[in-house]
């Protein structure tokens, strides 16, 4: 039997030492994240347990446009299909690139408990074309999914990481000379993208024991003339103007709008800071992510949809939200349809018919 365990890091390479974000065996954040301590970390489970309504979870099914090789082959430049969660599928420069592929059922360690996706993704790894490079945030399970990388493997020519997260995948097989692990503000170039890992404020580990033993990161991604930006997942934090500065403006930002909570506002955006992370970063089109795919908080499923809605508009902001498997152009964006709306009103239905 395959053993599901997480490898713990047990001695960091001279890079990891070496990074200005590394102290004391750990990875930090700029402004530190306070510890929730046993205590916290409890209640926050206890509410999970007996507080948990049911609209954190979709009763009807997620549209999803099902794609195909033939159909990613014949679409253009600066493309991009949403696969779900955080899971983007972007055609860059005649070539394909992934973040945080997630393909499997959950976002767990275990097949049999843990966070069930949604929706199926719109493809399935084995009918992706080549991967010219994967792009990783950080290590959790909803961003890391280890079944998935192993499978891209054969097909993905670089896996590009922040530190430490690229040892993990060596230790699962990954061959070290597809693997690139930077640092914050460290740049690196392939065929034609160039890409740049940049702060983001949140925390690793895949169990009680490895907490933070790997660095989380953002990421600017630059192709041509077009420069997008992915926050991966991240409080919001002062680095997003500084991001903007050196690298903006850019024509879309990919940001994290979902899973969060009052209970742990340092690692992931209200969204309202997810609006005024776009604005730091000098972003033209804003297109929320960490939503539609898994149940990991309290709010209702759709409403990090319909609050960075509002927002957006009140601001004068563009936003696209993509079906899943929806073809968006990065040069042209366009607003794409309110699909979750239509969900929404099935449920309502629904829900009427049974109480009727």
């Amino acid at each position: 039997m395959t053993c599901l365990c997480p490898r713990i890091i047990q001695a960091p390479p001279a890079d990891i030492v070496a990074s200005p974000q590394h102290r004391n065996g750990k990875f930090r954040n700029p402004v530190p994240r306070q510890a929730p301590g046993l205590r916290r970390t409890l209640a926050i489970a206890w509410r999970r347990l007996t507080q948990k309504p049911d609209t954190t979870v979709p009763r009807s099914p997620i549209p999803v446009r099902a794609l195909t090789a033939g159909m990613l082959a014949a679409a253009p430049d600066a493309s991009l299909f949403r696969l779900g969660h955080s899971t983007l599928l972007l055609k860059l420069a005649g070539e394909f690139w992934l973040t945080d592929p997630v393909f499997s059922e959950r976002a767990s360690p275990v097949r049999w408990a843990g966070p069930r996706r949604f929706h199926a993704p719109p493809i399935s790894i084995d009918e992706l074309p080549p991967i010219k490079g994967v792009i990783l945030s950080h290590d959790h399970y909803d961003h890391l999914d280890r079944a998935a990388v192993l499978d891209l493997a054969p097909k993905t020519q670089t896996f590009i990481t922040p530190l430490g997260v690229g040892e993990r995948l060596i230790a699962w097989g990954i061959a070290p000379h597809k693997v690139r692990q930077l640092d914050w503000w460290q740049q690196t170039s392939l065929d034609g993208v160039h890409l740049v890992a940049t702060p983001a404020q949140h925390f690793s580990g895949r169990s009680f024991k490895d907490g933070d033993s790997t660095l989380w990161a953002s990421w600017v991604i630059l192709s041509g003339g077009l420069r997008v930006f992915f926050s991966g997942d991240t409080g919001y934090h002062a680095g997003f103007k500084t991001i903007g500065e050196r690298f903006g403006p850019f024509d879309v930002t990919f940001m994290e709008t979902g899973a969060y909570d009052a209970q742990w506002p340092e690692v992931h955006m209200q969204p309202e800071e997810t609006l005024q992370g776009h604005l730091d970063l000098r972003g033209r089109w804003l297109m929320p992510l960490h939503n539609g795919t898994f149940d990991l908080a309290m709010h209702p499923w759709h409403e990090p949809f319909e609050r960075i809605l509002a927002l957006a508009q009140a601001h004068g902001v563009p936003l696209a939200t993509p079906a899943m498997g929806e073809l968006l152009s990065l040069a042209q964006p366009h607003a794409g349809e309110r699909w979750w709306q239509a969900v929404d009103a099935t449920e309502r239905i629904v829900a009427a018919a049974l109480t009727a």
